[in-house]
C-alpha cells in the first residue's frame, strides 16, 4: 500500500502522546533547552476515496487545537500536508512525500523565529493500533536535523467509513 490509500490507517480517534522541545533551533544541542509533554486526543476523517483526510486535534491542558489536511496528488504520486493551529489560524507551507513501506516521510520549507528552514516529518504505521509522527527542523539547509516534536498515537475508536457524519 504506497499511493492514495497510505493515510487509511489513521481513519478514527486516537489518544496522542506528545513531546515537544520547548526552544527547537535555540543552538543549545538536541534537547539541552528542555522537553515538555503533553496529551491530545485526535479525530481523523476520510475524504475524496482515500486520496486525503483531515484531522483536528485538541491539547486539552494548552487550551489549542491543531488541524492537519492531507491530499494525495494524483498525478504527482506524492502527498501533501497541511497544518494549521488554533493560535494563528493560518494554514503552513505543506510537506510533501510519500511511503516507502510502513515509514512515510515528508519535507518541505517553512520559517521558524524569522528564519527559512527545513522540514522533515515522519510517519510510522506501527500496528493496526499504533502509529508514531517525528518532526525535524533543519536551519542549515538540510546537513543537520533536530529532532524537536513526536506524537505517539494509540486507537481509541474504530476508523470511519468516510460517510459518518
Amino acid at each position: 500500500m504506497n499511493g492514495m490509500n497510505d493515510f487509511d490507517f489513521l481513519h478514527g480517534t486516537w489518544s496522542v502522546a506528545n513531546r515537544r522541545l520547548t526552544a527547537p533551533l535555540s543552538g543549545d544541542g538536541d534537547g539541552d533547552a528542555g522537553w515538555e509533554e503533553f496529551p491530545g486526543e485526535a479525530v481523523i476523517r476520510p475524504l475524496f476515496g482515500g486520496a486525503g483526510n483531515i484531522d483536528e486535534i485538541v491539547f486539552p491542558t494548552l487550551d489549542r487545537r491543531g488541524a492537519t489536511l492531507r491530499l494525495y496528488d494524483r498525478e504527482a504520486r506524492q502527498w501533501s500536508i497541511f497544518w494549521s493551529d488554533s493560535r494563528t489560524g493560518r494554514l503552513d507551507p505543506p510537506v510533501t512525500g510519500g511511503f516507502t513501506g510502513d515509514r512515510g516521510d515528508f519535507h518541505g520549507e517553512d520559517s521558524y523565529g524569522g528564519r527559512p528552514i527545513r522540514v522533515h516529518f515522519t510517519w510510522h504505521r506501527l500496528g493496526p493500533d499504533t502509529a508514531r509522527w517525528e518532526q525535524e527542523f533543519s536551519a542549515d539547509g538540510g546537513r543537520s536535523w533536530e529532532l524537536n516534536w513526536t506524537m505517539d498515537l494509540t486507537r481509541t475508536g474504530a476508523a470511519f467509513d468516510g460517510l459518518a457524519a
